[in-house]
């Protein structure tokens, strides 16, 4: 058989990869493996601390009767993430840059200052669950926040994108501990079938509650940030259209672990639910949990919390860097070191030292900035999105072959309609607490 040579100039290529393979399928996986990345990590780094806290609270008051809507999310999740790899292919630049150059400074800067101040009051909270889950397991806020902070600097500040990327990965799988506890948990298997396959109301009726829930379980699953971050990812990556098929597989394949994680958080929930406990926090979820289905499941929720606050943390952090250094015209990339690229890793370094500075105030208003983040991200999605549509319809930017579809814009836009009506009950819900629903 003839030998075909992979070798890929343009791409980020780990040395000692370009080798030589005589099966197509072997040229397949190893094409995949390069491709593989940025569509895993922003759909499970999406399931963050914020996360955790929100679809535990679905399962410990409503059970499983929300596992539909989950389902539900799946292929809008892939949609939109799929019309960024495109995007991110066809120009090899970052959201933020595009959102500049198309629609000019005043949308560029009004797009970018939403971004950077509902990312960093993001990562006030990120911080907020590591300082919560470290000090149930016995280490103060004092030594856990500033190690963290040092750590998650660390990760970006080794001059390598593809060595960043492996780390995340890995704590990517470890968040896959999710389905050992939803295990334990002895679910009812039929149970999960039919509520995952049919929509319904849970008993007791549409409610205040069930309305903000809902609006936070779509909010929690699609984020602004997502958009910066993997179009972003695909430009450092200089992945070409011939890896879209590849990208598109990274991409189902994050949306189908966060969807399944997000399941096994709300079955964690239910098990309280089951025996009548209530809790505040997550923390104090895996406390009451520990005796049901075992000591070792308190200690991993602590821990899975933490992971999920450090995937939010870098992946929001990085998204915020490309950004800001991509519309200010500054050298970003992760493959270039400290000395080559001040700005990008400056605008990373400071948001991690002033989230955790926050933190670590006592009596910061930390429930404040939660309720913040919440309206602010509601209210950006729907207009990101907005610019992500009209973008994908430039046929002068992507050609006819990539442009959207019509179907793709039905789809989309049916999509956004939703989001906003969506964002405007939850702002309502936020401000006015109480006075929307009965």
């Amino acid at each position: 058989m003839q030998e075909r040579v992979l070798t890929y100039p343009e791409r980020v290529v780990p040395a000692g990869m370009e080798r030589t393979v005589r099966s197509p399928l072997a040229a397949k996986i190893l094409t995949f493996l390069m491709v593989f990345g940025p569509g895993l990590i922003v759909m499970v780094a999406d399931n963050d601390a914020g996360a955790v806290s929100t679809y535990t609270q679905a399962g410990a008051q409503y059970g499983l009767n929300l596992l539909w809507l989950l389902l539900l999310l799946l292929p809008i999740t892939y949609f939109v993430q799929e019309m960024v790899v495109r995007l991110g292919i066809a120009t090899g630049r970052g959201h933020a840059a595009m959102i500049y150059q198309r629609f000019g400074k005043w949308w560029g800067r009004f797009s970018l200052f939403d971004l950077e101040l509902v990312n960093f009051m993001t990562l006030v909270t990120e911080f907020a669950a590591i300082a919560l889950a470290m000090e149930k397991l016995g280490f103060p806020v004092v030594i856990s926040v500033p190690l963290f902070a040092a750590g998650l600097i660390a990760m970006v500040l080794t001059g390598s994108y593809l060595r960043w990327e492996r780390v995340t990965v890995f704590l990517c799988g470890l968040d896959l501990a999710w389905v050992a506890i939803a295990i334990v948990a002895r679910p009812a298997f039929g149970q999960i079938l039919i509520n995952s396959a049919i929509p319904h109301v849970p008993e007791g009726g549409i409610t205040t509650d069930l309305v903000f829930l809902v609006i936070a379980i779509v909010g929690t699953t699609i984020a602004p940030w997502q958009l910066f971050f993997q179009q972003s990812c695909v430009a450092e990556k200089r992945l070409r259209f011939s890896d879209l098929k590849w990208a598109r597989l990274d991409t189902f394949i994050g949306a189908a672990v966060t969807v399944t994680v997000a399941a096994c958080m709300m079955i964690a929930g239910n098990v309280l639910r089951e025996h009548g406990l209530e809790y505040a926090d997550p923390a104090q979820m895996a406390g009451l949990l520990g005796p049901i289905v075992g000591d070792w499941a308190k200690y991993a929720i602590l821990l899975l919390m933490v992971n999920a606050a450090v995937l939010g943390t870098t992946a929001i952090s990085l998204a915020s860097s490309w950004a800001y250094a991509e519309v200010m015209g500054w050298s970003h990339s992760l493959q270039k070191p400290f000395r080559e690229a001040k700005g990008f890793y400056g605008v990373y370094i400071l948001a991690i030292m002033a989230a955790a500075g926050i933190v670590m105030i006592p009596n910061a208003p930390l429930q404040l900035i939660i309720l913040g983040v919440q309206v602010l991200a509601g209210l950006m999605l729907p207009s990101a999105i907005i610019f992500l549509q009209l973008l994908l319809n430039d046929r002068e930017l992507l050609g006819e072959r990539w442009a959207n579809k019509t179907w793709n814009n039905w789809i989309n836009w049916t999509v956004i309609a939703v989001l906003f009506v969506l964002s405007a009950v939850l702002a309502v819900q936020v401000l006015l607490p109480g006075g929307m629903l009965p």
